[in-house]
């Protein structure tokens, strides 16, 4: 194969004119350029980045996503952004040796036994914020799980149960996420809103500092929360993580476990129930698992679990990967590229393909149950060494809430119309919210907890 030097362009359009386009319809401006050039295109996104290469061929993104770090690094210009939102001592932000390390002790909390604890919790509360909901009234799906979603993230990384406090931060988290979607609108926000998530950033850190240091005064072993576990976690050498530390990674869990397993619930409870027929096989499938299941068996069920999946895949939370940056010469896609050279994987096109998904734009659950996709074709959680590191959480998360949701109670949505997908920060979002109603009577004898 010849290698070429000059990828083709997303649009002939300025940078200017790219940036609105991708901001108001990322989707149309993914597409067309799909359409038109293939697995690998240029664009523009932001007037503060330099060009990005799009790839949405899976093999591609796997060498990006894998090829040594002298090859491939985190642009400045990403890393810039996140230290301000999350510091520089978050996993996001750490390269190398460092990186590998940290994720390390980040990941037993996320699997294993530690799971089994978290899913009663996260049973409890989808019940208690929906037996909140009167009946016959309108709710909109994406709020409610995002009150379900940071509930979770407080109790489970924290441990907190006391009501004050929780408050406190729920009400700070929720401000401070707001400003922060608002802020990946860079190109057009105003100074202000910088100086806005920041305040917030620092009230936030109060808490969170005072948390820690409480916690390293009076440690108990018995405690299973997150927090709890990364602050008694050590490395090979017997170190563990400073207060600096933990404050960057609960940063970073508070915004990436919350908005977008909230954002992934609410498209699946709208896939639900905009087609009875998924909904109605989800419900034959709980029947019968029985009255006593556990979380973890309500987890492995196939038809649930394969509902979930579709839904990641058809409007993937993130758009795209981690950007990287080639360190030296590489060539990709038949293409040579040059030091400086911005990448991302777009898990959207991806999840769109034709020829690995035949009719992408149908939400067909059964598609999981008869093919197993590679980490590159299903890829809603990222790959490589920067996969998210709370990915099976989330998915936990995402089947326990549904079958609860599903089993005790009777919505139906609010609107005919078909939900549209809409940029939320960085995110794909439902445009309206997903408007429902409560019937609020249990149509199943199955009980999920």
């Amino acid at each position: 194969m010849v290698a070429h030097s000059t990828i083709p362009s997303a649009s002939q359009a300025c940078s200017l004119v790219q940036t609105i386009q991708w901001l108001k319809d990322p989707i149309g401006y993914m597409e067309k350029a799909a359409e038109r050039y293939g697995d690998i295109f240029v664009g523009t996104i932001s007037l503060k980045m330099d060009e990005l290469v799009f790839v949405n061929h899976p093999e591609a993104v796997q060498q990006m996503l894998t090829r040594d770090r002298q090859e491939f690094s985190a642009p400045r210009e990403v890393n810039k952004m996140l230290s301000m939102l999350f510091g520089d001592m978050s996993v996001l932000m750490l390269e190398g040796d460092r990186h590998q390390k940290r994720r390390q002790l980040l990941m037993p909390p996320f699997h294993g036994e530690r799971m089994k604890t978290y899913g009663e919790l996260i049973i409890e509360l989808t019940q208690k914020v929906f037996d909140a909901i009167p009946q016959d009234s309108h709710f909109f799906a994406h709020s409610t799980m995002q009150n379900i979603s940071l509930q979770v993230v407080i109790e489970t990384v924290f441990g907190l149960y006391e009501e004050e406090r929780c408050q406190k931060l729920k009400q700070l988290l929720t401000t401070w996420l707001e400003s922060c979607h608002s802020l990946w609108q860079w190109d057009l926000s105003p100074p202000s809103s910088w100086g806005k998530s920041i305040g917030l950033r620092q009230q936030i850190d109060e808490l969170l500092y005072a948390e820690i240091s409480a916690r390293r005064v009076r440690p108990d072993p018995k405690c299973t929360d997150i927090l709890s576990l990364l602050m008694s976690a050590t490395d090979e050498t017997g170190n563990g993580l400073s207060d600096g530390e933990l404050r960057d990674e609960l940063l970073t869990l508070l915004f990436a476990g919350h908005e977008t397993t909230a954002t992934a619930m609410a498209w699946s409870l709208y896939w639900t129930h905009y087609l009875p027929q998924v909904r109605e096989k989800l419900l034959q499938e709980l029947s019968d698992l029985g009255s006593n299941a556990s979380p973890v068996e309500i987890a492995k069920l196939p038809y649930l679990t394969a509902v979930c999946q579709e839904s990641l895949r058809i409007y993937p939370v993130m758009m795209l990967t981690l950007a990287r940056k080639v360190e030296k010469p590489v060539e990709l896609m038949g293409y040579h590229l040059e030091p400086g050279t911005v990448l991302a994987g777009c898990i959207y096109l991806i999840h769109q393909r034709e020829d690995i998904y035949p009719d992408p734009k149908q939400f067909k659950p059964e598609r999981f149950l008869k093919k197993q996709f590679s980490p590159y074709e299903f890829i809603p959680f990222g790959g490589g060494s920067r996969r998210c590191i709370g990915d099976a959480l989330a998915q936990f998360e995402m089947k326990l809430v549904m079958a609860t949701i599903l089993s005790n109670y009777e919505l139906t949505l609010a609107n005919a119309a078909p939900e549209k997908p809409k940029r939320r920060g960085i995110t794909l979002a439902p445009a309206t919210g997903v408007k429902m109603v409560m019937k609020r009577r249990q149509i199943n004898p199955h009980k999920s907890s």
